[in-house]
């Protein structure tokens, strides 16, 4: 009997080891419980955490922006390396950042945030087009940028995309190799090439003796500012088939002068603030339509390209037309 008690006492023990065994095996083969998930940066720390930034990041603190790029809502930020500033401040004549007036950097680092959207690389990528930025230029207007992502991605024809879509809690970054200076009428019209042959005919004016130095005054950021009509390639080919010539250097220089002046307004009109009726230009008085988006001269009726509007310089605001006016 004292035998029968004693196998039961040890089937107990036994049954007790191999339970808690079985247990301490469960507890050692669990699912560890994950790391929390930090939350993601916004984009100063985005900035802050890549060395090639530092430039930048010293930048935003001198200009005071912090706030304003840390700050919840969509943004686009194309962020200059530190060789892209360094390049920059040389350029400029100046040996180090803080030898740049505030104001001055202010307006250069807003002109590279595009503010409500969070653009991929991909929304650009095959396409071209103008976004407003959040620089300030002439009459309460915020400054244009044009995008090029025919190869590569590119803006105002010389930053190019290196490091693109870098995601942040408040927007996207794109890393770019040059700083973006704030843009004037010459920026726009050299960068986009469907308005080449309009920088020809303002070069070729200059050869003459033009009415204002065109070159040198489109690419002053302080002069004006201008309202100026531009004519595309194809209103130019157009122009030069009804005169009967091949080129432009075919016509006078006194032409070509008196042509352009009839594209200048002396006032930073955006299309919003076109009026129908008369419109004064530096070459003369021409008639516009509010309503069809239409200018119309002695020789006959041009259409404003409505995609193609408001693209605003630090010294003037440009607006495609479809037909070179005389």
């Amino acid at each position: 009997m004292k035998t029968l008690n004693l196998i039961k006492k040890l089937t107990v023990i036994m049954l007790t080891m191999i339970a808690f065994t079985s247990c301490s095996n469960d507890d050692d083969n669990s699912t560890p419980m994950p790391e929390p998930t930090p939350d993601p940066l916004n984009i100063v720390e985005t900035a802050q955490s890549v060395d090639d930034l530092s430039i930048l990041v010293d930048a935003v603190i001198q200009a005071g922006l912090v706030d304003a790029l840390t700050a919840a809502g969509d943004k686009t930020v194309l962020a200059p390396t530190n060789a892209a500033f360094t390049a920059f401040l040389a350029d400029k004549g100046f040996s180090s950042l803080s030898e740049v007036p505030n104001d001055v950097l202010t307006q250069i680092l807003l002109n590279h945030v595009i503010a409500g959207t969070n653009y991929q690389s991909s929304d650009l990528s095959g396409n071209t087009g103008y976004e407003n930025t959040l620089a300030d230029g002439p009459n309460a207007t915020k400054l244009s940028i044009y995008y090029d992502g025919t190869s590569g991605v590119s803006f105002n024809g010389g930053a190019n995309v290196v490091i693109p879509d870098v995601a942040a809690s408040n927007g996207i970054v794109h890393v770019v190799d040059q700083v973006i200076d704030l843009p004037t009428i010459a920026t726009f019209a050299t960068t986009n090439p469907a308005l080449s042959i309009l920088v020809e005919a303002l070069a070729y004016a200059d050869t003459g003796a033009p009415t204002v130095p065109y070159i040198a005054t489109v690419s002053d950021g302080t002069a004006g500012p201008f309202t100026v009509f531009a004519p595309t390639n194809d209103a130019f080919v157009n122009l030069l088939g009804d005169l009967g010539v091949s080129a432009l250097t075919d016509i006078p220089t006194a032409t070509v002068d008196a042509v352009l002046l009839k594209h200048i307004v002396n006032a930073n009109v955006q299309s919003s603030d076109l009026e129908s009726g008369v419109v004064s230009t530096l070459g003369g008085d021409i008639t516009a339509d509010a309503t069809t988006f239409t200018l119309t001269d002695e020789s006959g009726t041009s259409n404003i390209v409505t995609t193609l509007v408001d693209i605003q310089g630090a010294n003037g605001v440009v607006h495609v037309i479809d037909r070179v006016l005389r």
